[in-house]
């Protein structure tokens, strides 16, 4: 009798995109290999070279090939980035971007007991491109708040609270001074609220909370916020676990998924070897929960905590002298 464990298999888009990216992923696909899950990698390309070469820095051939996978890997885009990551997530309405922030050991982190989830608005606010229109005088930016995008994300915030055993959800805004706007913002936090009576609710100011992260990380575990508080915020948390090299980051949405470390293309190390893989390796743990892969995510996230723990291969931004293979190398012998 046959009692071997039929493999699981999933389609999954891969857009390696610039400079580092390319380099992290083929770090991360080199563990994902690892797991008992059987993956059926569909490469789309993407960001400056892509639109050098072919005078379209999002093609329409890469969009198709995210529109039909299960989940999409995305390595980092260069100076074409708005191009390519907004528009795939206006395309796919990824409405949601999720940004753990979590302490990992040897990390430089200025704290050893950080873990919060920042969730944020990603398809309006201040920072929608084709908002802006230059005047005689200068500029102007439009900052749309509709009530339903904010009541779709501050119920997707309480939602991953109760379904990931957070007790507590804190809505950032700026309610005293954009009084219509963020104060609609504030109504919809507290009506959605009333739908999660088990979870405690709390709001701030964004510059309160900006204050608040440097100096009470500890006391959040999810923050819902609007699009570019979110993106201002999620890179505070970044320096108190860090630096950009740790952080992961996941926009799911009606029409699929997305998942890229929010570190850039660091083209002044492009191609060097020197690139921490570990951010694109959590997005790629958060993209196996996300398609219901649990236990292999668990062995994944466990064999990175190892090669941290250990403390003898690690990268040169985590003031280790390893390259992106040789991480990798030891985190796939953990497995």
């Amino acid at each position: 009798m046959n009692t071997s464990k039929t493999k699981n298999k999933y389609q999954i888009a891969v857009v390696p995109g610039d400079g580092i990216g390319k380099e992290v992923m083929e770090a991360t696909l080199f563990v994902l290999d690892e797991l008992d899950i059987d993956f059926d990698y569909v490469y789309g390309e993407a960001g400056d070279e892509c639109g050098q070469k072919n005078g379209n820095p999002l093609p329409e051939e890469t969009l198709d090939i995210i529109r039909n996978a299960d989940a999409c890997l995305f390595g980092a885009a260069g100076e074409t980035a708005a191009d390519v990551i907004v528009k795939i997530r206006q395309e796919m309405k990824m409405y949601a971007n999720l940004r753990p922030v979590k302490t990992y050991p040897n990390t430089n982190a200025l704290f050893d007991d950080v873990d919060f989830m920042i969730v944020r608005e990603n398809t309006e606010g201040l920072y929608i491109a084709d908002q802006e229109e230059l005047t005689e005088d200068g500029a102007i930016a439009k900052r749309i708040i509709t009530r339903k995008a904010e009541e779709r994300i501050i119920d997707y915030a309480f939602n991953y609270a109760k379904e990931n055993n957070k007790s507590k959800v804190t809505g950032v805004h700026k309610a005293n001074v954009l009084k219509k706007s963020d104060g609609l913002f504030k109504d919809v936090f507290y009506e959605v609220a009333e739908r999660y009576p088990e979870i405690e609710t709390e709001d701030f100011y964004v510059d309160a909370t900006a204050m608040y992260l440097i100096t009470q990380p500890q006391s959040f575990e999810v923050i819902v916020t609007t699009n570019l508080f979110g993106d201002i915020l999620s890179d505070e948390g970044a320096g108190l676990v860090g630096g950009l090299g740790v952080i992961p980051s996941a926009n799911i949405g009606e029409d699929g998924a997305l998942f890229e470390p929010v570190h850039g293309s660091a083209p002044d190390i492009a191609g060097e070897g020197k690139a921490n893989p570990i951010a694109m390796m959590l997005s790629a743990i958060m993209m196996l929960r996300y398609i219901g892969e649990n236990e292999e995510a668990d062995k994944f996230d466990a064999a990175i905590l190892k090669v941290l723990n250990d403390g003898k291969i690690l990268t040169r931004d985590l003031g280790g002298s390893s390259s992106t293979m040789e991480v990798a190398e030891a985190i796939k012998n953990n497995l």
